[in-house]
């Protein structure tokens, strides 16, 4: 009898071996914008013989309150997406465990904004407005050159934004707003904006896909990235040379956002998360990353494809608040814009 039960119980044993060193699956929260070629996401399975599972969560703000909001339980394994923008909050809840990844080495130290290393540098670009070139011309209104410009009377009703408490994007924009016009003014500046038929959506998605004019909506002026226009050329039902939409890129009027890659706290899949974390922060993957999102890499050592760079319009100054005063004034910066705007 007990020569039976010790068969049994390293039978058990070898069962379990094998699941715990079988197939697995490695889940990665990201927000909405997130892409890679399938290419890519094949060779990563293929490599570490596990199945990727993306959970899509909303815009960044959404997406990191979920992660909060199941620390020490999490949701996922990894969490990509979170910006320079919201990056203390994620820091300051204590989400992320920390990981000294090897190809920091490749990342340029002015991206590296966590010197804990549990946030982890992944791309970067610049928040800008974006307009429909074809509607300025047959209106005959010169667009918008500079931020101050859109107070005028004839961009009544033409600009659409994104809400900084649930939108990365719209943060940004904030944040430049208060990078150019200071403390002191960059609520007068929105109530100026508010007067002048300013609309605010919730989510980027929204923002461009359906209020925006060259979408089929009535706002020709609408937040979105530098790289915006070399998305239009590039994805264009029909070849164009020019890009249909042009960029406010005036002194202060951008703001540039970097995005982060962390492994939550509480995974089972430590292992299988940092060969992601890894992944990312690989040329491969970041050579994907500006066909795929429009971002920048951080790697110095990927190369950029000639067609991204060809119609971009990177701003010379764009606007900038410090991290550290991020972190102080955010939550209040967001609630005063909250009273002036939507209330």
């Amino acid at each position: 009898m007990k020569k039976k039960i010790l068969l049994l119980l390293a039978s058990l044993a070898l069962v379990l071996s094998a699941c715990a060193t079988g197939h697995q699956t490695l889940k990665v929260m990201t927000h909405d914008s997130f892409a890679m070629s399938e290419e890519l996401k094949t060779a990563f399975e293929e490599q570490h013989d596990v199945t990727l599972e993306i959970i899509a969560s909303g815009d960044t703000g959404s997406a990191l309150n979920k992660a909060i909001l199941s620390k020490g339980n999490p949701i996922a394994d990894v969490f990509y997406g979170v910006d320079n923008a919201f990056l203390s909050r994620a820091l300051g809840e204590g989400i992320f465990e920390v990981y000294d990844s090897p190809l920091l080495a490749e990342i340029l130290d002015d991206f590296e904004l966590d010197p804990q290393k549990r946030a982890l540098p992944v791309d970067f670009g610049d928040v800008c407005l974006n307009y429909d070139r074809l509607y300025f011309s047959e209106q005959g209104i010169q667009p918008p050159l500079n931020l101050a410009d859109l107070l005028n009377p004839e961009y009544r009703s033409l600009l659409v934004v994104t809400n900084p408490a649930t939108s990365s994007p719209g943060l940004a924009f904030l944040l430049a707003t208060i990078g150019h016009f200071g403390e002191d003014g960059y609520l007068v500046y929105w109530q100026g904006l508010k007067e002048n038929d300013l609309l605010v959506v919730n989510d980027w998605e929204t923002a461009y896909y359906s209020e925006f004019s060259r979408s089929g909506g009535s706002r020709p002026i609408v937040l979105s990235y530098a790289s915006s226009p070399a998305f239009e050329v590039i994805y264009a039902d029909a070849p164009m040379d020019e890009p249909p939409t042009g960029v406010v890129s005036g002194d202060g009027a951008c703001f540039r956002q970097v995005e982060f890659v962390g492994i939550l706290e509480g995974t089972r899949q430590r292992d299988l998360a940092e060969k992601w974390v890894d992944f990312m922060l690989s040329t491969s993957f970041q050579e994907d990353i500006p066909l795929q999102m429009f971002v920048f890499p951080v790697n110095q050592n990927a190369q950029l494809d000639s067609a991204f760079t060809q119609h971009l319009a990177i701003p010379d100054r764009p606007a900038f608040v410090s991290p550290e005063d991020i972190a102080l004034n955010r939550e209040r910066w967001i609630q005063e814009w909250t009273e002036t705007v939507l209330r």
